[in-house]
C-alpha cells in the first residue's frame, strides 16, 4: 500500500482502476485540517494529465507494471509502431497522445521500454535525451549578440525546434524529450 504522502514523481498506482505516474507533488497544509497533497498526475493508458487532491487518509496500491524492451519502427496518421526486441514479429502500436511530446523526437530503429500493464501495452519509455542529426537550418543573423540568439531547426524526425545561431545543416545535437528543448551539440 502506498500513502498518499508516498506519491512523489515517479512513482505509479492504481487510482479509479487505472494505472497513473506522478508527474509533481505539492503538499499543503490547511488552517485546522489535515494535510492535502496536490497532485499532477499522468493516465498511462490514455495518456491524459490531470491534477487531483489527495488526504491524508487515502491509500493506493502500486501498479504492478512490467518494461519490456521495444523497437520503434515508423509512425502513420497519428499512430507509432513498435516491436519487441527479441520477437520482431510481435508488433504493437500507440497513439500520440499516449507517448506524449517525445513522439516527434522518436529515430527508426530506436530501442526503448514498453510498460505492460496487466499483459497490455500502455506505454513507452523514451530516453530522457537523445541526439539527432539537423537537416535544414536557416543562416545566423548577425546583429545584436547582447542576449542568446534562436532559430528554428528542423531535425531528421521532422521536428521543429528552437537552437542557438550556431547549429547548422549537418550538426548532431543533443535535445531533451520531456521539455523539447535543445541541449548541446553533440561531439
Amino acid at each position: 500500500m502506498i500513502g498518499y504522502f508516498d506519491l512523489r514523481r515517479g512513482v505509479r498506482f492504481i487510482h479509479e482502476g487505472q494505472p497513473y505516474e506522478v508527474l509533481d507533488f505539492n503538499h499543503m497544509k490547511k488552517a485546522q485540517r489535515g494535510g492535502v497533497a496536490q497532485v499532477k498526475m499522468k493516465n498511462l493508458i490514455t495518456g491524459k494529465v490531470v491534477e487531483h487532491n489527495f488526504h491524508s487518509s487515502d491509500n493506493f496500491n502500486e501498479a504492478d507494471i512490467q518494461k519490456l524492451p521495444s523497437k520503434y519502427l515508423y509512425n502513420n496518421r497519428g499512430r507509432f509502431f513498435f516491436c519487441e526486441e527479441k520477437e520482431l514479429s510481435k508488433r504493437f502500436d500507440l497513439s500520440e497522445e499516449q507517448i506524449g511530446l517525445g513522439a516527434k523526437f522518436l529515430k527508426a530503429g530506436e530501442v526503448i521500454d514498453a510498460f505492460l500493464f496487466e499483459g497490455k501495452i500502455i506505454s513507452v519509455a523514451l530516453p530522457i535525451k537523445v541526439q539527432l542529426k539537423v537537416t535544414e537550418a536557416p543562416p545566423g543573423i548577425r546583429g545584436d549578440r547582447a542576449q542568446g540568439g534562436v532559430k528554428t531547426v528542423i531535425l531528421e524526425t521532422g521536428a521543429t525546434i528552437s537552437a542557438p545561431l550556431f547549429v547548422v545543416t549537418g550538426d548532431v545535437i543533443e535535445i531533451n524529450t520531456e521539455t523539447g528543448e535543445y541541449t548541446k551539440r553533440a561531439e
